[in-house]
């Protein structure tokens, strides 16, 4: 019989951490440190074997021993509690300090964080985030944000290597960040703004806002959507909301430089990651790419990304403007117009958009007649049918479902039939 401890023993073995006096370390052999505690020689952190150290090293096969070093042979005896000393001149970063120290290294017309931020509702700062690094914190943990990965990019129920709205959304941020690095920007907003860019997209593409649009006064847009409707409850920065609102190059331009930045990469990264998906699809073929595409970025999307990125920055640092010089730009409108004409407009995505607004608009009708179905209706205390409350609460719940989910309540309330639920790509 083997005497390997099994998986759950080895976990069950790490369920507190490993102790010494005073700590709790996450591994049984940790010797990591930020900075040296000051006097080691003086007050020692001794080697000791606690139960948790002891059941390590049993399951784990680590000597407890070598925890933390063993004090020097002349270091005098220590007795009574033991706890790591203050380290010696390590000073923590706070919230304050790295203000200043981004005041001092950004670009004159990036965006400075101050304090809690100019919020809806006002709130104290944090010790140790900027206003804007928590606004990213409260979108990546966001029920709106996580909902994304059901989301249609371009191809509805889409494979294991097809792009979802969330990854979408976490390329644009990286596409965002880069270039912000490179020309002083403030990164933390522009992450913020590319995290939340798309989580006012309905189920389906770009197909939900046509399905949504005549339910809405002025018509669905998910950039205002997102900022007005999905993301209001996490009381986000104006900067962080105005980025989120105006992202569309049909919407009126950001207020902030950080805002244009992520225009840019939103386009970039779709534009680019859209023709892979749709080549490991089998939609289009490596001879579609247009001539001055590919002449001017290749045909790899590591290329095409590196054209563009590196075009946007040393623009931007040649006339201190978020731009792209006229002859990429041209070259990404071309690429741009190739996506419509041979992805975006197919006669399969018409007929998936087509099944996607009929089916959204059902569902629409069905709970603005049934409001109190809705779960966060019902525990607010209920509206009537018919109320304009009630119509823009349903446009809310459809707004906020993924596909999947759309289209079970589909099949489960109003009883339609399953061949006519948008299909997903063969790949």
């Amino acid at each position: 019989m083997s005497t390997i401890p099994d998986r759950s023993e080895r976990w069950a073995a790490t369920m507190r951490g490993f102790t010494a006096p005073g700590v709790t370390f996450a591994h049984a052999d940790s010797k990591a440190e930020v900075a040296r505690p000051q006097d080691t020689s003086r007050n020692p952190l001794p080697a000791v074997a606690t139960p948790e150290l002891s059941l390590a090293r049993a399951t784990l096969g680590i000597d407890a021993a070598t925890l933390v070093p063993s004090p020097p042979a002349d270091a005098p005896s220590h007795e009574g509690p033991v706890s790591i000393a203050p380290p010696a001149s390590f000073d923590p970063l706070t919230r304050e300090r790295r203000e200043a120290d981004e005041d001092f290294s950004m670009a004159p017309g990036a965006t400075r964080a101050i304090g809690a931020g100019n919020r809806r509702h006002p709130e104290e700062p944090d010790p140790w985030r900027t206003c804007f690094e928590r606004d990213r914190d409260r979108i990546l943990h966001s029920t709106a944000f996580r909902r994304l990965a059901g989301k249609t990019q371009v191809f509805i129920f889409p494979d294991d290597h097809l792009r979802t709205r969330l990854t979408h959304a976490l390329e644009v941020a990286q596409i965002a960040t880069s270039v912000a690095r490179a020309v002083r920007l403030n990164v933390a907003l522009c992450e913020a703004i590319a995290l939340g860019h798309d989580c006012g997209h309905g189920p389906g593409g770009h197909a939900s806002e046509d399905a949504l649009h005549p339910y809405v006064p002025g018509g669905f847009d998910h950039a205002p959507w997102g900022a007005e409707v999905s993301l209001r409850s996490l009381n986000l920065c104006a900067e962080t909301l105005d980025g989120i609102a105006n992202h569309s190059w049909s919407r009126p331009a950001p207020s902030t430089p950080e805002g244009e930045v992520v225009s840019w990469a939103d386009r970039i990264a779709y534009v680019c990651h859209d023709w892979e998906d749709a080549l490991r699809s089998g939609i289009v073929a490596p001879d579609m790419l247009p001539e001055a595409v590919r002449a001017r970025c290749g045909e790899r999307r590591s290329q095409q990304l590196g054209t563009f990125i590196d075009a946007l920055v040393s623009t931007t640092l040649r006339t201190g403007r978020v731009a792209m010089d006229e002859e990429t730009a041209a070259v990404l409108a071309v690429f741009r117009s190739t996506n419509y004409e041979r992805i975006y407009l197919r006669q399969a995505s018409v007929a998936q958009a087509d099944a996607v607004i009929t089916i959204l608009r059902a569902l629409v009708e069905h709970f603005a007649d049934r409001p109190n179905a809705i779960p966060a209706v019902r525990e607010a205390g209920g509206l009537v049918a018919g109320e304009p409350e009630a119509l823009h609460a349903a446009v809310a719940y459809v707004a906020g479902m993924t596909d999947r989910f759309a289209c079970r309540l589909a099949v489960a309330l109003l009883g339609w039939d399953p061949a006519k639920l948008p299909r997903a790509v063969d790949t």
